[in-house]
């Protein structure tokens, strides 16, 4: 009845995944994209070491000597800086071309068919239709991203929370600095800065300004601005929207979502790449076994922490007395900010952090 078992819109890293994870289980896939490989998007790049777990539960493996290893998250604003390392493990920031080939080479071994600049131009009961062509499939994913026309056809887009930042991204011939990811923090904006190679570092500025440049706003981060050095960009700058969005449903009849098309965290919590690993693994789990709607209620429980997180960095980038005395709250209390790394990597169970939350509230509240 079918021409494959699962038709995947969107060849992006989440598509990718969701593919290697499924063929994993046995199912016959087939992913179509209207572009054509490496696919590239203004992200920080940063993989952060349960993003790393993440990949690896699935099958996927990302050599160390691809990107450059990074220890822990620095945070900067004004003259207050502290940073922790990660619990358990190094991050590794990897340039999205590179990740995007390294999965492309992991599916083509997987056996998936994969069908190039094919537009996905409609999806019904049991097909979806992509460079001209009916393709019929027993489950349909929409990995189309955060414009998700999946979402839009499988009647998916309401949802509860909605709140959209710009990024703009370009890479810099610099060698890094600090063994650390960096986000320096300032007025309405933030620098997010990713070593990616011994000799290149990534630098996104996210704001809720569509018009605001990296250039424009580098003279307030002299820190910043003094590391790179009058360096020379190695690529142009690249711009996308980052939101946190919430949907209602993932799910609906024999269509899913994973990925950015089925709800996003704002960029400057990095774990994007991580909720679609484990996405991923979720998804390919729930259609082995038949019942789509388990990974309805899973996919719920993966986006807690990264709601929590991005909750937590958007209050701080609204609210300027907030920031500054949370800043000053975790460089005097080191340990607070540990704790709050530890739980965003997964490796604090949320009901431990409670009590670094209270401690931190309390110094908030008391500076």
């Amino acid at each position: 009845m079918f021409d494959t078992d699962v038709f995947i819109a969107g060849g992006g890293p989440a598509g990718l995944a969701a593919a290697i994870a499924l063929r994993a289980r046995g199912l016959r896939v087939v992913v179509a994209d209207g572009n054509k490989p490496p696919i590239d998007k203004a992200c920080g790049e940063g993989l952060m070491p349960d993003a790393l777990a993440a990949a690896r539960a699935n099958g996927i493996e990302i050599p160390r000597e691809a990107g450059y290893a990074f220890r822990g998250i620095r945070f900067m604003g004004g003259e207050t800086q502290v940073n922790a390392d990660f619990p358990d493990g190094e991050g590794l920031g990897l340039r999205r071309t590179v990740l995007h080939e390294m999965l492309l080479r992991q599916v083509e071994e997987a056996g998936v068919d994969l069908r190039w600049e094919a537009p996905i131009t409609g999806i019904d009961d049991g097909a979806a239709y992509a460079g001209g062509h009916r393709v019929a499939a027993r489950w349909i994913v929409g990995a189309d991203g955060s414009q998700s026309s999946v979402r839009r056809w499988a009647r998916l887009e309401g949802s509860v929370r909605n709140s959209q930042r710009i990024a703009f991204r370009r890479h810099y011939a610099a060698a890094p600095w600090t063994p650390f990811v960096e986000i320096h923090w300032g007025e309405g904006c933030q620098f997010y800065v990713t070593p990616v190679a011994a000799s290149e570092v990534c630098v996104v500025l996210i704001s809720r300004d569509p018009h605001l440049r990296i250039d424009d706003v580098l003279p307030q981060f002299p820190a910043l601005a003094e590391h790179l050095g009058g360096a020379r960009g190695t690529t142009p700058e690249r711009g996308s929207a980052t939101a946190t969005r919430k949907l209602r449903s993932v799910v609906r009849g024999n269509v899913a979502l994973i990925g950015d098309a089925s709800g996003t965290v704002d960029a400057i919590t990095g774990e994007g790449l991580s909720l679609a690993f484990r996405q991923a693994e979720a998804l390919a789990g729930a259609l082995a076994a038949g019942d789509i709607g388990l990974y309805r209620s899973r996919h719920r429980r993966l986006g807690l922490r990264p709601a929590f997180m991005a909750d937590f960095m958007l209050t701080m980038d609204r609210a300027g007395w907030l920031r500054t005395r949370a800043l000053h709250a975790l460089a005097e209390q080191p340990r607070l900010f540990a704790n709050l790394l530890a739980m965003h990597v997964g490796k604090l169970p949320f009901t431990e952090f409670a009590w670094t939350g209270l401690s931190l509230g309390r110094r908030i509240l008391t500076a």
